[in-house]
């Protein structure tokens, strides 16, 4: 029986010891190994063999980067003004051996370490430095902590600061500066968009007056020239109305003379129709006082004389002479010459005249942005040239 109990208890022992001697480190992991209470060795991941009752595994250290976040810390500004900052900072193990043997608690100690580098970079700037400066405040936190950390086997891959946050007095009087800040910066907007839309305004404006001037002017210069040519063409119709106007009165004169000579008019019938004039010649409003010279009898009876002879009366009559049928028919004269003088058909030529002029208004009217000092070029076929006027 004893012997069963020795071979148990040694069967028991070896297991035992068995298991003690195998361990296995996991990924990312080192194992701390000491031998008799000194450091022995580092173990790797993987399966570690250990000499059982004299071998221990110190600690486990994790390699991967982790990240620790801090209480907020009180910490005084340049300007004696208390602030509350949160921080995160991400390390990382780099020596097991150190991180297990020259700091018992490193992650206390980075955490301490950390407050009293921040309270240093902080407190060397004002409140409004701290709020506007994170990035700096982050940059130098990251090397003050490497660089104290280094020794212990850890390395600092960044540091953050989670929040900044003032006491409640300086936070409300910030807002209020924000606020009055943004509606400034509105203010100034508003006032600078305002600005603009002026200068649009007179810009569009000093362009409209500017075409409206140019509009203007060659509105008034086409109506100039549309007043020129319905002048020019008024006083073609004028000129060539008088032309054939004066044409009819001397025609008109000379046939009425050459009726006189032929009626063969005795000073009776001349003094008589002279007195049957005068009431015609009297009409109007106007007053008027005709006087009568003194020597008209004289005129008359020379008038007689040239055309007459005298009577065995004294009087003075009308005596044709043996070519009088001929002088009362001097050539161009006769019935079939005079036939058309009573004519009231409107001559051809004057037609024309008239036609042209209404053509020649009628396309002022139309086309009167079109330049008129080309249509008077060459002078209106219609109108008698000035020459023969």
């Amino acid at each position: 029986l004893v012997l069963y109990v020795v071979i148990a208890a040694a069967l028991i022992l070896i297991i035992t010891a068995v298991v003690k001697a195998i361990t296995v480190v996991r990924q990312a992991e080192a194992a701390v190994i000491e031998r008799l209470g000194r450091y022995q060795r580092t173990a790797g991941p993987g399966l570690t063999f250990l000499v059982p009752f004299i071998d221990r595994i110190r600690e486990r250290v994790a390699l991967w980067e982790q990240v620790v976040s801090f209480p907020p810390q009180p910490v005084i500004t340049q300007d004696n003004l208390t602030v509350s900052i949160d921080t995160v900072v991400y390390y990382q193990v780099t020596e097991p051996r150190n991180a297990v043997y020259e700091i018992s608690d490193y992650i206390n100690g980075v955490q301490q370490l950390t407050t009293t580098t921040l309270r240093d970079v902080v407190g060397g700037m004002s409140l409004e430095e701290a709020l506007t400066s994170r990035e700096t405040i982050n940059t130098r936190l990251r090397r003050a902590l490497d660089d104290a950390t280094g020794p212990w086997g850890l390395r600092v891959v960044r540091v953050e600061l989670k929040a900044i946050d003032p006491p409640p007095s300086i936070q409300h009087s910030m807002e209020q500066q924000m606020k009055d800040d943004r509606e400034k910066r509105a203010m100034i907007l508003t006032a600078e968009g305002h600005r603009e839309s002026s200068i649009a305004a007179a810009q569009g404006n000093k362009q409209a007056a500017i075409l409206n001037a140019e509009g203007a002017k060659q509105a008034a210069i086409l109506n100039a020239e549309a007043d020129r040519q319905a002048t020019m063409l008024r006083a073609e119709g004028e000129r060539a109305a008088q032309y054939y106007q004066a044409q009819g009165e001397a025609k008109a004169i000379e046939k009425t003379f050459a009726a006189i000579k032929a009626g063969r008019p005795t000073p009776e019938m001349l003094a008589y129709q002279y007195l049957q004039t005068l009431p015609q010649m009297a009409q109007g409003e106007a007053n008027k006082v005709w006087m009568v010279p003194s020597d008209f009898g004289k005129a008359l009876e020379g008038f007689t004389k040239m055309l007459g002879a005298p009577g065995e009366d004294g009087v003075f009559r009308y005596q044709p002479s043996p070519d009088d049928g001929a002088a009362a028919r001097p050539p161009g004269h006769t019935d079939e010459d005079v036939a058309d003088w009573f004519d009231t058909t409107t001559d051809p030529e004057i037609a024309k005249v008239v036609a042209a002029a209404e053509q020649r208004a009628d396309a002022v009217l139309v086309e009167p942005e079109s330049n008129g000092a080309g249509r008077h070029a060459g002078g209106d076929p219609g109108l008698p040239p000035t020459d023969t006027v």
